[in-house]
């Protein structure tokens, strides 16, 4: 496995890959790397011969609040378990290559309408700052498809809604989130539980698991909501939000809708955890059995 730092060698690499006629899969990630990472690349490799990963701590997508500096950074075990999984390439630029004039002065790409809600409403300009890397990071590496975790299901819609409006010629591909054996959806920011906060971190998958039952028991989405949350602080978690939203465009259900997707995110210690549970209803269900 290759690795490179610079845009130059980057390109010159992907050239020759294009000549020979193959196609390039694309993992991008901060880094801190753990199964589902791996899982990603897996999935790479099976769509493609040439897996190109990168790494990249964003300074745009952290509030300044939040832990850019803290973020861990683990850059010589990851590229042992890129090359262990069947990594071709590792870009691993510094911010100077990513935003030589510096990131207050980039070009912006914001995705209007699903970025200002659920982690978009919490992270203020959060999501801009994830559209504006990936797109960028897009056009550095020009692969055929490109791989991202359902575990952040909203920033998988924000880019998905980029691509599709600025006709970005990559398919976007979104993989299941892997977990712990407790349910707990992996995460490099797991890092930071302490051991009696992890004990406690599985409650929020089995919270969606409860809010997912109510859903299909007939319950309305609003009392689930605050039925979840509840929930959330019975478990010692301190809830962001719980909300049930369309799978298409995170919008409020309606009686109507079927495909929903149930989001969520609570602070745990210094974490900040989020998870989604998918589910559709029964298209052949009477009108009072419709998901509310």
């Amino acid at each position: 496995m290759k690795t490179i730092e610079t845009l130059e060698e980057l390109r010159e690499q992907v050239r020759a890959w294009r000549v020979a006629g193959e196609r390039v899969a694309f993992v991008p990630t901060m880094g801190n790397l753990h199964a589902g990472h791996l899982t990603l690349i897996a999935e790479a490799r099976a769509r493609a011969p040439r897996v190109v990963a990168s790494i990249f701590v964003n300074p745009m997508q952290f509030g300044p609040a939040e832990d850019l500096d803290a973020y861990p950074r683990t850059l010589a075990r990851d590229r042992e378990l890129l090359e262990e999984a069947g990594c071709d390439l590792l870009f691993a630029p510094g911010v100077a290559t990513v935003y030589p004039r510096g990131s207050e002065e980039q070009t912006r790409v914001e995705v209007p309408g699903l970025s200002d809600v659920l982690c978009g409403e919490s992270r203020p300009g959060h999501f801009r700052g994830v559209a504006t890397v990936v797109c960028k990071l897009f056009n550095m590496v020009q692969p055929d498809v490109a791989l991202f975790g359902e575990k952040d299901f909203q920033q998988l819609l924000v880019i998905r809604r980029m691509v599709e409006d600025l006709a970005v010629p990559v398919e976007i591909v979104g993989v299941p989130t892997v977990r712990e054996s407790d349910g707990l959806a992996m995460s490099s920011r797991n890092s930071y539980l302490t051991p009696s906060e992890r004990a406690r971190a599985p409650a929020l998958r089995r919270v969606l698991t409860q809010a997912r039952d109510a859903l299909l028991a007939g319950n309305a989405a609003a009392s689930v909501e605050r039925e979840a949350e509840d929930a959330l602080r019975e478990a010692g978690l301190t809830p962001d939000y719980i909300r049930v939203r369309t799978t298409e465009d995170l919008r409020p259900t309606t009686q109507t809708d079927r495909d929903l997707v149930i989001l969520a995110a609570a602070y745990l210690g210094r974490a900040r955890l989020i998870d989604n549970l998918r589910l559709q209803s029964d298209t052949n269900a009477a009108p009072q059995q419709t998901l509310r």
